[in-house]
């Protein structure tokens, strides 16, 4: 249903409880570890999807999960006093424990819907968040305002618009990067120990999820940068235009995550139907199923790294318990926990731990990730293309 929320499975803060460094595309404001449901009640209606995403029967919340009446409740009796409702839900989900969960106010929660379509107002430039709480640049988009204006990895981001972002949570770094295209931002910046300012001008800006390229030996190399509205499908149609008899690289590095449902179509691509994940929902196992009739016959490698994420993880976790692909590259994220919406009586929205995945052969991801069947820091995609020689493809 257009306009209905996503369910969405995102952090607040990787940080807690231990020493992570939490990466997030500040310009688009999703959070690494995205992994959301495209509907509140998901059935899809070629298979894909066999499951009702949504339980209001369900009981007391399990441990490391927050209790959805006592976060209403707090909004509820905080906009009452003309407090922000927002403020005291996330108090309560913090002390909670429940390490995902993160409340938005709606216009943040609007603006998730524009980012699943891969498209948004801002910078382009993408940040991590260091273990004491410093906000510095980790890449920036070609072509982007944070491009033109000089901006480059490593530098340190201060303060936006003259607020300061250290210690900051994510969702509030990328409300104050958020804004009307066109609209000046002024970026306090560091580097070197030179503090600077630079203000540059947000726009409308797009990144493609999917991209297609050939080797010289035809292998067909296929990143998805992240799974949003329409890159399932763009998955189907590059491994159906591969040359005949040629491998393929599914390139996973990097990738936070995205809609569950473009997952599920993605690993489609190369199965011919059956299990691609479980999960529960308190207590209540559910299934997720791929579409019958896709290649099963090219040889394929699956590349992952330490950014691999949630959504992206279920899809490496199948090809690999299905023995349809060999991964390479370096152990994924470990982001396997389940998020559900829950909208609160001031307007805000409170997405709450409520479950876990695990993968065909019964593995569980959260904390613990997917150990590549062939392990390579750096060279990957060379390692890689030696496996699919092996496989007897290539030269």
């Amino acid at each position: 249903m257009p306009g209905s929320p996503p369910l969405c499975r995102r952090p607040r803060d990787l940080r807690r409880g231990a020493a992570l460094t939490l990466a997030f595309l500040a310009a688009v404001g999703t959070a690494a570890g995205t992994g959301c449901w495209d509907r509140a009640d998901a059935v899809d209606t070629a298979g894909v999807l066999v499951a009702r995403t949504h339980d209001k029967t369900a009981g007391a919340p399990a441990a490391g999960t927050a209790d959805r009446d006592a976060v209403a409740r707090a909004a509820a009796e905080a906009a009452a006093e003309g407090k922000s409702g927002k403020k005291a839900a996330q108090d309560v989900v913090s002390r909670s424990g429940d390490r995902w969960g993160m409340v938005y106010d709606q216009n943040e929660y609007a603006a998730f819907a524009e980012d699943l379509d891969g498209r948004w107002t801002g910078v382009g430039l993408w940040a991590e968040r260091r273990t004491d709480g410093r906000i510095e640049v980790d890449r920036v988009q070609p072509g982007s305002p944070a491009s033109r204006a000089g901006l480059r990895a490593g530098d340190r981001l201060l303060s936006v618009d003259g607020k300061g972002v250290t210690g900051r949570s994510v969702a509030d770094v990328v409300a104050l990067l958020r804004g009307e295209a066109g609209t000046p931002v002024v970026l306090g910046l560091s580097r070197a120990g030179a503090d600077f300012t630079e203000t540059v001008r947000r726009q409308q800006l797009r990144v493609e999820p999917v991209t297609v390229r050939r080797l010289a030996d035809g292998v067909t190399v296929i990143k998805v940068a992240s799974f949003t509205r329409g890159s399932g499908e763009r998955v189907r149609d590059a491994v159906r235009a591969a040359p005949p008899g040629a491998g393929l690289m599914l390139d996973l590095r990097g990738n936070p995550g995205g809609l569950v449902t473009e997952a599920v179509t993605a690993a489609s691509a190369f199965l011919d139907g059956g299990l691609v994940a479980t999960y529960d929902v308190r207590g209540s196992e559910r299934a997720l199923y791929a579409r019958p009739g896709g290649d099963t016959a090219r040889p394929l490698v699956a590349l992952v790294d330490g950014g691999t994420m949630s959504a992206a993880e279920l899809v490496a976790g199948a090809l690999q318990d299905r023995g349809r692909a060999v991964t390479v590259g370096s152990r994924t994220f470990g982001k396997g926990s389940v998020q559900m919406p829950t909208e609160l009586p001031d307007g805000s929205v409170a997405e709450l731990t409520v479950g876990t995945y695990r993968t065909p052969a019964g593995r569980s991801l959260d904390g613990r990730g997917i150990d590549p069947d062939l392990s390579a820091a750096e060279g990957t995609e060379e390692r890689a293309r030696k496996v699919l020689g092996g496989l007897r493809v290539g030269p």
